[in-house]
Order: C-alpha cells, then structure tokens, then sequence
C-alpha cells in the first residue's frame, strides 16, 4: 500500500467542458524549490480562453497561474524562504507548479513573500498582472525597467505619450502605476467612466470613455503638438480584434508601437459559438505603414535573467510594501468546494468581470 501522499487539483478535460478535481502526487521540493499550501487564487482571462476555446491545452491539464498561500516545505538549498512564510506568485511552467491546485512545487523564484498587513486575498490580485505589466514595458515596448531604480532616475522617454487601452482591467492598473513609478508623466488610459476617477488616482494624467463614438477623434485630438505619432507607445490589455484593435489601428499612427496581449480574440465566445484566437496582432486588422505592431507573451518573461531572480522574490514585494502599487480591487467567489469556486470563478469571468480581480479560496485546510 502505498504512502504518497496526493492533493486536490483542478483539470479541464475538454473544450467548454465543465472542470473536473482530481488527484495528484504531493511532490516535496528538492534543491531550491518551494512547496506552497495554495489559500487563494484568481481566475484570469487566460483561464477563459483555454477552457472555452482550447487554447494551447492539451487535455487533461491542470490549470492556474497565481496563487497565494502559506510554504509547507523548502528544498535545500533554499535560503530566502522558510516554512510558515506567506507567499504570492505567478507559476504556470509546468503542472506541479499550477496555483489551482492545494498544493504547488515550483522554484523558489516564483514567489515572494507578502508584505506585512496585506490579505492573501489582496495579495493574490498581483503576481499575473505585475509580471505582465513589467514584461510589456520592458520587452515589448523596450522600456528600461532598472533595479533599484536610482533616486534621480529620469527614463529615456519621459515626456512621450503612452496610451494605455483597458486601463480599468487588472493589467491596466498594474501597468499605469508601474509606468508612473519609473517616472513616465504622461499615461493616457481608456476606461468605461465610472473607472476614471480611480484610474486617474492610481496614475493616469489623462482617461478617456472607449464606448464613445469619437473615441478615436478624441484620442487624436488630445495632443498639444501637431506633430505624429500623437501615441508613440500603445498598450492594448485586452486584444480583441473588433473591440479594441479595430479602434487602436485608427489611432496608431507611423511610429508608433503597440503591443498587444495575445491572445487576440477574433470571435468572442457565447452560450452557441465557440471563441476563436489568433496568436498574431500584426495581421489582425489594417495597420499603418511604420506601426510596429508586437504581441505581449508574458509567459516567456523569465528569459530576462534580472526578471528571474528579481521580479517576483524582491521586487513585488517591495513595491507592494512601499505603497507604490496597489492590489486591485477584487471580488470573492464563494462555494462549498473547490469545484464549486473555480466553476462560478468562471462564470464570472465570461459575465466579464470589470474593474475588479476575481478570487477565491483553494485550499480550506
């Protein structure tokens, strides 16, 4: 009889499938590995895309990419953790890291521990979107992201304008204060109004309605000087082909860069119709001749070596700590079990959740 121990975790058996909980083996960390009793996590548009449409799944998988909770055990050569610490992060290489799950081994790399004061709740909100965040501004649009930041820091762009499209959405708002800490001064966002008042408190000198019908006239007639690009930098949190691409392509002009989270959504899914992707924002609609057109593929951050050993075990935490990002704003979902959470998790996601992390509980140990 076997004593291996095993776990709950969640697995999509199939395209628009329900989600099913399986058992797994829980592998104790070796070298410098962490394993993390998984309290909270989120439910992402990512999660959306790969149980509706299939994207990049290959079935059965486990999912969840960001977690929080509290490290059970530690490999070895382990220095900066201990057991007890609380932790957060963005894991999602392999299946023994995935975060919907009760428990995840993953490098130590991956997490950082939560700030004094702050919920695992709250601290769940970062990881993804703060990973994200740094990975657009400094692979993306080439943005140099240094740490520490020097006190008399001044970036080489400053004074350039920087058109955040889906500011309100969780990325939005990590991205808007991530610019303003390396000193950008003029961050224009995009939001439905009744986000404003908070977008502009977190950063942004500029928001404007993307429901309106003159958004792009708007847009074009916000700069002072007549000279273009009106938006040098263009970053698309959403990537929808119709909603927000098709706007952007108007507003992006020679010059300009934008990128753009893929996947892009050419067909949003319903209750009948299945989503389709496309893994290529440069010909997902008309461009202008010179637009430089890229696509945000946050998974791949770790190939920036000061991102890997820094990002999420120094500087998450510190920026968090010092006040200088916010978690977002979020709502739980509760239920019974952990099926029954990730499911409504789920269902919010495809209600469209706005202006507001959806999380909730892993683990009820």
């Amino acid at each position: 009889m076997s004593n291996q121990r095993t776990h709950d975790g969640l697995v999509l058996v199939g395209t628009r499938a329900p989600y099913e909980v399986r058992k797994f083996p829980t592998i104790s960390p070796k070298g410098d590995e962490i394993m993390v009793n998984i309290k909270w996590t989120a439910s992402t548009p990512l999660d959306l895309h790969q149980a509706d449409g299939g994207l990049l799944v290959e079935h059965p998988m486990r999912t969840g990419s960001t977690g929080a909770g509290i490290v059970a055990e530690v490999g070895t050569d382990v220095k900066h953790f201990q057991v007890g610490d609380r932790v957060f992060g963005f894991a999602h290489q392999k299946p023994e890291w995935k975060t919907h799950q009760e428990y995840a081994t993953a490098p130590a790399w991956v997490f950082g521990k939560i700030p004094e004061g702050f919920s695992l709740e709250e601290a769940v909100t970062l990881p993804e979107n703060l990973v994200t965040a740094f990975n657009t501004i400094a692979t993306d649009l080439k943005l140099p992201t240094p740490w520490p930041k020097p006190a008399d820091y001044e970036p080489p762009r400053a004074n350039e304008r920087i058109l955040v499209w889906g500011a309100a959405s969780s990325v939005g708002q990590l991205t808007i204060q991530v610019l303003k800490y390396y000193g950008y001064k003029h961050i224009i966002g995009t939001a439905s109004s009744n986000h404003h008042a908070y977008i502009k408190k977190i950063g942004a000198s500029e928001v404007y309605d993307y429901r309106s019908p003159s958004i792009v006239d708007d847009l074009l007639r916000s700069a002072q000087r007549s000279e273009a690009p009106v938006f040098p930098l263009i970053i698309d949190c959403i990537g929808s082909q119709e909603r927000t691409l098709a706007p952007i392509s108007k507003v992006a002009q020679n010059g300009s860069t934008v990128a753009v989270m893929l996947p892009v959504i050419v067909k949003h899914a319903s209750d009948e119709t299945v989503p389709e992707y496309s893994m290529d924002a440069g010909d997902s609609v008309a461009w202008a001749t010179g637009v430089n057109v890229t696509g945000v593929r946050t998974h791949f951050y770790w190939k920036n070596e000061m991102f890997r050993e820094k990002l999420q075990m120094e500087i998450m935490p510190t920026l968090l700590a010092q006040g200088i990002v916010q978690p977002n704003r979020y709502r739980v979902v509760e239920g019974q079990t952990l099926l029954e959470r990730a499911t409504k998790g789920l269902d919010a996601m495809r209600e469209g959740a706005s202006g507001e992390k959806v999380v909730w509980r892993v683990s009820n140990e």
